[in-house]
């Protein structure tokens, strides 16, 4: 089964631009044969890196401006947003996992979340998993999941489940994923470099599961010049924002390929699913190693919402 990961940047916070852009993507791939399509955490209109670039308080009336850009380009799935991204799957054949900016129309109509769809090459919405928990900075911008998206789905490719950037160091959450039959482990994320490498590796070692990484690859060459504050968020012309690295490691471990470091492109690579499962022989970490005498696990996937109404 051929993965490609895309390592191509956004049109950044400009979602008709960067909606075209993922379109051309999936038609060339899928005529190279993918199968499946990986784009990066928040891919859809591209990771909100100002908020690690503006001092908390002192910036806060740079980031409601840069903010409401944001907001304006987010996805509302509840409106069909994902629209295009499905009849690509379904036209072309291929499951894709994304991450994208998510504007949630059936509550506020206003809070955003970082969210990961997993479309099936039917072109069916399998899953839709929101960050749990947006690191640091990105509480700004970014509202809090709940587990009803914390899912391994059965695709075309075979059975997936995503954890968001530091998701996957949070032990409990990979766990639920583990329980479920996992084949592989897609990773949208913004973090890049030896750390996070080692972590993809741990997970495929810890989970005997397929583990694919991937970050946006993007330089301030790739910032529109219209973008708020960008001369004050970016004054170094020349630099590289994020390196990208995506990679694929083996079910038990192993570096499969990659990473792709400051290299903008698609990484491509065939592998066996089936091999997840074998690999669970020597340590299978929610079945024969699990010990349930000794601990338990409890996940609450109801959706959760601030308001019920009743007519």
């Amino acid at each position: 089964m051929k993965i490609c990961i895309i390592q191509e940047p956004p049109v950044y916070l400009d979602l008709e631009k960067t909606m075209q852009r993922a379109l051309a993507l999936i038609a060339r791939t899928a005529g190279d044969g993918a199968e499946l399509l990986v784009f990066p955490e928040a891919w859809f209109p591209g990771y909100p890196t100002f908020v690690w670039r503006l001092p908390p308080g002192a910036g806060m009336g740079k980031t409601d401006a840069l903010y409401a850009r944001l907001q304006a380009n987010a996805i509302d799935r509840l409106n069909g947003g994902l629209a295009p991204l499905q009849e690509a799957a379904r036209e072309h054949g291929v499951v894709l996992v994304l991450g994208y900016q998510e504007l949630d129309s059936g509550v506020s109509g206003s809070t955003l979340f970082n969210s990961c769809a997993i479309i099936d090459a039917d072109g069916t919405l399998r899953n839709n998993h929101r960050k749990l928990m947006p690191t640091n900075p990105e509480r700004m911008v970014w509202g809090f999941g709940d587990a009803s998206g914390l899912n391994v789905v059965e695709t075309a490719v075979g059975r997936i489940g995503a954890l968001i950037c530091w998701e996957n160091y949070m032990p409990l959450a990979r766990f639920a994923l583990y329980a479920q039959d996992l084949d592989i482990l897609v990773a949208p994320t913004w973090d890049s470099g030896e750390t996070w490498l080692a972590t993809m590796q741990h997970i495929a070692r810890e989970g005997g599961c397929w583990v694919v990484g991937c970050a946006t690859a993007l330089e301030v060459s790739d910032i529109p010049l219209d973008t708020p504050y960008y001369d004050e968020l970016f004054p170094t012309k020349d630099e590289w924002i994020n390196p990208g690295d995506a990679v694929v490691y083996k079910p038990f471990g192993g570096l499969e390929a990659g990473p792709m470091h400051r290299e903008k492109g698609v990484l491509v690579v065939d592998i066996d699913p089936g091999e997840a499962r074998a690999s669970r022989r020597k340590f299978d970490v929610s079945g024969h190693y699990s010990r349930p005498d000794l601990f338990t696990l409890n996940v609450d996937r109801r959706h959760q919402s601030a308001i019920e109404f009743q007519d």
